[in-house]
């Protein structure tokens, strides 16, 4: 998260502010001291316009699947 928070140029207190949690939360996030809930995660990933395994450290492809690429939904 500092990674790419760094690279936009933006303070913990933004990043927080924007997507709606205390700093203190973010600070904990960044400093890896537990997963964010799943509603701030997405929110995290929407912010910082990546892949949200990209987050998790699952792969190192940062863009998000256009809605065409998106898995579909099981019936």
């Amino acid at each position: 998260m500092k990674k790419l928070r760094k690279e936009r140029k933006e303070t913990q207190e933004q990043v927080a502010k924007e997507i709606g949690i205390v700093m203190r939360h973010y600070q904990r996030i960044e400093l890896d001291e537990g997963l964010p809930g799943i509603e701030v995660f997405f929110a995290l990933a929407d912010h910082f316009q990546v892949n949200a395994d990209y987050l998790l450290g699952r792969t190192d492809v940062r863009e998000m699947l256009p809605p065409s690429e998106e898995a579909p939904e099981e019936i």
